[in-house]
């Protein structure tokens, strides 16, 4: 809950694509539909401005629909509000696949990287957690669980993109979208948690007997 932002995240994460999904199917109106989820992207940024709180999930969720709704209205197809969302679930898909390709799985950039950013010794970096066999294991599996993430979600909705359905092309988005994304990290934790773990007591244990030999 706490990665997903809470109740708040989950709200702010499902209404824009809620809010364009029923303004469409009941208006029809792709003008009217682009201008209500656009005025509601930046009254959610608003709050967040006014009651003094981190604002920057609520900016970045401001510039996905703003691409997303300038997709759909210059095309003048509400079809295409999606479309940017098979670019990034693609774009990834590669990304995670490369990185598995030259063995230095995705997952396990980005974590080690938040665990220990870098900006030099960038291959003694690598080396600290590239060789330990159990948790490149479990960065690997998660990985491609992202991967499976990503590539569900474009084996669900790009059939009913070209068969123009946008009722369920919406409805398919919203479930694929933020219920499936806690899904991955769940199992991604499931997978990495106890390797990592495992790793940080090894080095808490053995910074405590170099301290106990310089002593």
């Amino acid at each position: 809950m706490e990665a997903i932002g809470g109740w708040r995240g989950i709200v702010e994460s499902l209404l824009p694509g809620l809010v364009f999904l029923i303004v469409f199917l009941v208006t029809g109106r792709l003008g009217l539909t682009v201008a209500v989820s656009a005025a509601l992207a930046l009254v959610q940024l608003l709050i967040r401005l006014i009651q003094r709180q981190s604002f920057l999930g609520a900016l970045t969720g401001l510039l996905s629909v703003g691409i997303c709704l300038v997709a759909a209205w210059l095309t003048r197809d509400a079809r295409n509000y999606y479309l940017p969302g098979f670019l990034t679930n693609g774009f990834w898909i590669i990304v995670l696949a490369a990185s598995l390709l030259a063995r230095m799985p995705g997952i396990g950039l980005l974590v080690e990287y938040l665990r220990r950013p870098v900006v030099s010794g960038w291959r003694q970096w690598l080396a600290s957690w590239r060789g330990e066999p159990e948790l490149v294991r479990a960065y690997t599996q998660a990985t491609l669980v992202w991967i499976a993430v990503f590539a569900l979600r474009l084996l669900v909705q790009v059939p009913l993109y070209l068969a123009g359905s946008v009722g369920l092309l919406g409805a398919a988005r919203l479930i694929l979208g933020l219920p499936l994304f806690a899904l991955g990290i769940w199992i991604s934790w499931l997978l990495i948690g106890g390797p990592y773990h495992r790793r940080q007591a090894d080095q808490a244990q053995t910074d405590q007997e170099v301290h106990a030999d310089h002593d």
